[in-house]
């Protein structure tokens, strides 16, 4: 079977347990082998791009490598730029929620294959270029290290932790390097799979990995018919999170509201309310009110982003970037807040391949293109990505939130009080779950419709 006749499969997903070693947290570049096949080499420039040169002004958090703060912000100019790009393909009443980082975690691990424009690609759409440190392989260090700083936050209140594995056929002899590479930075082993006999059994057998790696909050990340017989590898990614409110709603507060959803439309919600001190502010050039609610231990934080009575989300979403976001983030303050929030859950799915191909992703989508010769021993040149399957759930109560995520890649070959703001969410709105200590966006999208919950 020539290479062009296989099928590369990339599952990503956030909830689950990332367990790096000591040494990989402590480690510096020069103790550890990063060497994969190809290695890109960003063009010598101070300008980088206008938004990232217009943050650079901005001060490392304290305890943070400049490069791993570069990655986070990398991570977060990718985030929304996917997001505008599946504004595009659903309607204004639709729900979105997706995990950036999840998606950004498997497709750094494809790069760890890629050559050529394939790697030049993955590089400029998930804006790992922008990271000042020139080469493509430094990339997967200080992943690394922000794997290290985001997934060591665990206790009895609240949990991120994240997994990865790889599942390859166990016909194929995968090449040494890949498989390190993606042990040491990634933690994801290799576990053989009989994809050529069974592809079915193969595919039960991820879904069921994700599913226990996501307290089942993610099924069947792999839908029917994504994997055959010419099946070669499925990278999966997870990550969970699961926090309780430093500030709880009571539920005795809880009370039935109107939401907007749209004009014409209303619907009954169940509003949750409590009066405390938050950091929030209003933007009336923008015609936002923005309002940062921390979970136990203050690092993580849902931010929820409200457009003005009578301002459509759509305008907010238009100027959304990374500079407005930070803007909205640095300015916020302190201060008594009135908050009205509605219980919700979000369940979103959705391929990933045409919203990547809009953003410059195309190589690795096409079978004469794609440019992958890292991942197997001999070389051979013949994968390319088939599609990519993207699965999300929110849940936003009086205790906390609870979120999940997955990610499939698919390859194959070839009461008013007068002293207070008021923060009453009746209308759809943005949402950003975040570490904030970094601006790490774990999790992002839009409340637009909350009816029938």
């Amino acid at each position: 079977m020539r290479a062009a006749d296989w099928l590369l499969a990339v599952a990503l997903l956030p909830l689950a347990s990332l367990a790096f070693n000591q040494d990989i947290c402590n480690a510096k570049p020069k103790d550890l082998a990063l060497e994969p096949r190809c290695i890109f080499r960003s063009p010598e420039s101070d300008d980088l791009d206008t938004e990232a040169s217009t943050t650079r002004g901005e001060p490392v958090p304290e305890s943070t490598n400049p490069r791993v703060w570069e990655l986070s912000k990398a991570n977060s100019r990718f985030a929304l730029s996917l997001y505008k790009q599946l504004v595009v393909s659903k309607t204004a009443e639709s729900n979105i929620f997706m995990s950036p980082i999840s998606v950004s975690t498997a497709f750094a691990m494809t790069k760890l294959g890629a050559c050529n424009e394939t790697l030049r690609q993955i590089m400029e759409v998930f804006q790992f270029d922008t990271i000042k440190e020139k080469t493509s392989d430094q990339v997967h260090f200080f992943f690394a290290k922000l794997n290290c700083r985001l997934y060591r936050k665990k206790g009895a209140t609240s949990e991120l932790v994240s997994a990865n594995r790889l599942f390859g056929d166990k016909s194929l002899v995968f090449n040494e390097t890949y498989q390190n590479i993606s042990e040491t930075v990634y933690g994801a082993k290799l576990l053989p799979l009989n994809f050529k006999v069974d592809p079915n059994k193969a595919r039960t057998t991820i879904n069921n990995w994700i599913a226990n790696k996501t307290e089942n909050r993610i099924q069947d990340t792999l839908p029917e018919g994504a994997l055959d017989s010419t099946t070669v590898l499925v990278l999966v990614n997870t990550i969970y999170f699961k926090g309780q409110w430093k500030n709880k709603f009571n539920n005795d507060n809880v009370f039935q509201e109107d939401f907007h959803v749209s004009t014409s439309r209303t619907c009954p919600v169940s509003m949750m309310y409590q009066e405390n001190r938050f950091r929030y502010k209003y933007f009336p050039e923008d015609q936002v009110q923005v309002l940062e609610m921390p979970y136990r231990g203050d690092d993580i934080t849902m931010v929820i982003i409200l457009p003005s009575k009578g301002v459509a989300l759509s305008q907010v979403e238009a100027i959304l970037d990374l500079d407005k976001l930070n803007h909205w983030f640095r300015n916020m303050q302190e201060t008594s807040v009135t908050v009205q929030v509605p219980r919700f859950r979000l369940d979103d799915s959705f391929a990933l391949k045409k919203e990547l191909q809009a953003m410059g992703l195309t190589h690795l989508f096409s079978p004469d293109q794609a440019s992958l010769p890292g991942m197997l021993e001999d070389g051979s040149d013949g994968l390319f990505i088939s599609d990519a399957y993207h699965k999300a759930f929110l849940e936003v109560n009086e205790e906390g939130s609870e979120a999940a995520a997955s990610t499939a890649v698919v390859a194959i070959g070839r009461s008013l009080n007068l002293d207070r703001q008021v923060f009453l969410a009746n209308r759809p709105f943005l949402l950003v779950i975040r570490e904030s200590t970094i601006n790490t966006l774990l999790f992002t999208g839009r409340v637009a419709d909350p009816c029938g919950q």
